[in-house]
């Protein structure tokens, strides 16, 4: 029997499906956090882990040059900070994680340990921080760089970055606080330390002057994709979000983490691997193919797709003619990852026109389509095969309808073979992610 497996979701604090027919009536209002709210308290229903709200800092201009395509079409903009959103998510429910993202190019580390540290204590120890080290030289121009260092330099960065800002909240021993109302005292000084940091990028005398949160220091969930983001994830991470492109390329990647996991020293059963997909269900199979055609198939997802795909990249996908195939050998210094996903296509072989790749791109991650049968089906024996260990669900242009075909339509299904979990028993995310 297979065992259980973890459910996360893959979302933005961006503006929900705005145009279609199955838009909310109060999309006009997505800012003020109360739908993406709305969108947790479904998740905590369905017994989801958490939810993880992904992050970047520009208004793109990659396709065709300018930045119509992104303001156009709310792709990077609008996009608002994670960090008020989660807090917001994790007062509003009593289980469910919420993990931020933050950059490693852009906040001190000294500010992410502070805050970090004080959004777990308010969301009682179900706080997460996704690290990024961003991929976007126009991101780097919004804090006076002229661009970001070179893609295996900005995981040197963030190693360093991540030694310190664990040193910071190690800095208060876990006793120190004493609150001895005989002694007058609140904090026992010799429990609390500098760490005098000074290293080759960052420097930080420390301690922080918060205390420490209920998990000490949050959950850490990691992207990385090319070798040396890999390394840098088996190392740091309690999760890491990988693309599912098929189910041998998804084992390949989770057993590589988990070896060099074990070569760190690591227990590899304390990483999990969650891969994004992208599911489409309805009550019958034609149905569901039918909702996937119209959401990936019209022209509109297309350009999406493909300035979403250039503001990753920093490629600029408006110059090349549609129907043809892309001229081989394009690289870039942003986003490595999700570049080789989407030359990658649907995975089929024979060379794939730009139009067809960014079709197979307005879904991100492996598909499944079809009841809620039908995709539990298909979930079981992937994760089988895969080995382990979960999913992270994503979709452009959320709907309150799309919410509720997964964790009311899928998720009982999958609840009902055994597959993932149907109460909460831990307190913490982290102890969450590592129940089973």
């Amino acid at each position: 029997m297979t065992k259980k497996f973890h459910l996360g979701w893959f979302m933005n604090f961006i503006p929900p499906d705005w145009e279609s027919e199955w838009a909310s009536p109060d999309v006009t209002d997505w800012a003020n956090g109360r739908f993406h709210v709305d969108m947790a308290r479904s998740m905590e229903r369905a017994c989801f882990d958490f939810m993880m709200i992904e992050d970047t800092v520009m208004v793109a201009d990659a396709y065709g040059g300018t930045m119509e395509g992104s303001l156009k079409n709310a792709i990077f903009a609008p996009k608002h900070d994670p960090v008020p959103l989660a807090v917001q998510v994790a007062v509003n429910t009593t289980h469910l994680g919420v993990v931020a993202t933050m950059s490693t190019s852009f906040y001190p580390p000294y500010l992410l340990a502070r805050l970090s540290s004080t959004v777990d204590s308010i969301a009682q120890g179900r706080f997460g921080w996704n690290i990024v080290s961003s991929a976007e030289d126009r991101a780097a121009q919004n804090f006076g760089l002229d661009g970001l260092p070179e893609h295996d330099e900005r995981y040197n960065v963030a190693e360093e970055y991540f030694d310190v800002v664990n040193q910071l909240w190690d800095s208060w021993e876990p006793d120190a606080v004493v609150m001895d109302r005989k002694t007058h005292t609140y904090a026992d000084f010799n429990k609390v330390h500098t760490i005098d940091f000074d290293g080759k990028y960052f420097k930080s005398r420390g301690p922080l002057n918060t205390v420490p949160s209920p998990q000490h220091r949050p959950t850490f969930l990691q992207a990385g994709a090319s070798p040396r983001g890999r390394q840098f994830a088996a190392g740091a991470a309690d999760a890491i979000i990988a693309v599912g492109t098929g189910v041998e390329g998804m084992k390949e990647y989770r057993d590589d983490v988990r070896a060099r996991a074990e070569a760190a020293g690591r227990n590899p059963d304390d990483i999990k691997v969650l891969f994004v997909v992208s599911p489409t269900v309805a009550a019958t199979e034609e149905e569901a193919r039918a909702a996937h055609t119209r959401f990936g198939g019209s022209d509109r997802f297309v350009e999406k797709a493909l300035v979403a795909i250039s503001s990753n990249t920093e490629i600029d996908f408006k110059q090349f003619p549609l129907d043809e195939p892309l001229p081989q050998g394009l690289t870039t210094n942003g986003e490595r990852g999700s570049l080789e996903h989407f030359m990658r296509g649907d995975g089929s072989p024979g060379p794939k026109t730009l139009r067809e790749l960014a079709i197979a791109a307005s879904s991100f991650g492996m598909e499944f389509i079809g009841t809620p049968a039908q995709v539990a089906d298909e979930m079981e024996a992937a994760i089988t095969e895969i080995g382990g260990d979960g999913f992270l669900v994503w979709r452009r242009g959320l709907t309150r309808g799309y919410i509720d075909s997964i964790c009311d339509g899928l998720v009982p299904e999958l609840q009902r073979r055994g597959l993932t979990r149907t109460e909460y028993t831990k307190s913490t995310l982290r102890e969450t992610l590592r129940e089973f």
